[in-house]
């Protein structure tokens, strides 16, 4: 194991020293007495009746291309495409005010998922497609990693190995020229290897696959074709107390890591620059354990990139994350005390994916769209 690998475990085994978690009065730790693997870094230490946002359930974003959408995402992550969903213009006018959507511009909504396929009894997450009809600019320039904004969602499966080389038959790069090996602790002190490669999907998104060998994986897989996810999204920011402060603040998620890591440079999964040192943060929903969880990259002896283009819904790429919440009254109270910009809502609406909802959504610190909502009983 060279230097910055050395570097890396030796962080996280701080980490997974301090997150182990507390014994209950049972004896055993919240993470067992919750069916999650006590080994696991990623186990919480926390309860579900202390959630007011949950998993995080949708990434949105947009694209002119769905065919590339549909040959990266269901040719190659086997994800299930439906759509154009029929949505009527009482509903879409409802949306186009929720994401603020300029005057004019149309869409067609699809959506990716992968049915069957569940993570402690929870689905994957869905994937919103909008099939925007006019040109609108990209959230990245690029595929650089240092890009500002929603920067990945993470595709756990069984062989990374294999889906590697299956992306790239199909066209696909990557940020690396092969999958990244590595190795992590578990809370005992053991290691694990993680397979991963960082892929360059449409729009200039990035789609990480990544197995951990001999753990659960990070989100739901499918156990026919062991192929899984998204499990998780991630964003690059700037000012990071900020914007974490939002997302624990206003919507109540907890911080289950927070790490200087230095990156293992132009060989790593990130293609970063040599000796690129980040703030590394992942955040979760109290009381839940790998999938619908959030990761936060912030850089500090080097500056990221800005394509002075708003990280969000309608231009291309990532735009937004949908949580459903225990209570979206306190989620606008909370946001309405931090001073946090209410884009619109709260409104009921019967949404194509989440049924009849009352929604609201929020505008993020680096102007990042999060959309929360409650389901409405019929």
């Amino acid at each position: 194991m060279g230097t910055t690998r050395i570097f890396l475990a030796g962080l996280l085994a701080i980490v997974a020293a301090c997150s182990a978690g507390t014994p209950s009065r049972s004896g055993a730790s919240p993470a067992v007495a919750a069916g999650f693997d006590p080994l696991d870094t990623m186990s919480p230490a926390s309860s579900k009746a202390d959630a007011l946002a949950l998993p995080l359930q949708v990434v949105t974003l947009s694209t002119r291309d769905i065919a590339a959408i549909e040959r990266f995402y269901v040719d190659g992550l086997g994800m299930t495409l439906s759509g154009p969903v029929g949505v009527g213009a009482d509903v879409q006018a409802r949306q186009a005010e929720l994401w603020d959507m300029p005057e004019g511009l149309g869409w067609q909504e699809y959506h990716l998922t992968r049915p069957g396929a569940d993570i402690h009894g929870r689905p994957a997450m869905a994937i919103r497609v909008l099939v925007v009809d006019q040109d609108v600019p990209s959230v990245h320039a690029s595929w650089n990693s240092r890009s500002y904004g929603g920067f990945s969602m993470g595709f756990p499966n069984k062989d990374q190995i294999g889906l590697d080389a299956k992306i790239r038959g199909l066209g696909f790069g990557a940020r690396a020229s092969s999958a990244e090996i590595y190795d992590v602790p578990r809370t005992d002190g053991s290691m694990y290897s993680i397979h991963e490669t960082i892929f360059d999907a449409p729009d200039h998104v990035h789609a990480v696959g990544i197995d951990r060998v001999g753990m659960l994986p990070l989100g739901a897989v499918d156990s026919d074709t062991g192929l899984g996810g998204p499990g998780y999204s991630a964003q690059v920011i700037d000012d990071s107390d900020t914007v974490l402060a939002f997302y624990t603040g206003v919507l109540g998620l907890e911080v289950r890591r927070d790490s200087i890591f230095k990156s293992a440079g132009s060989d790593g999964a990130m293609a970063l620059p040599d000796g690129t040192e980040f703030r590394f943060t992942i955040l979760m929903s109290p009381g839940h354990g790998p999938g619908g969880h959030m990761l936060f990259v912030d850089f500090t002896n080097i500056d990221g990139i800005d394509s002075g283009v708003a990280p969000r819904v309608p231009h291309l790429g990532i735009g937004m994350w949908s949580y459903p919440v225990t209570s979206l009254d306190e989620v606008l109270r909370r946001a309405r005390e931090a001073g946090t910009p209410i884009v619109h809502g709260p409104v009921e609406f019967a949404d194509p994916l989440h049924g009849k909802v009352r929604a609201a959504t929020l505008l993020a610190p680096n102007e990042f769209l999060i959309e929360v909502f409650e389901t409405v009983a019929p």
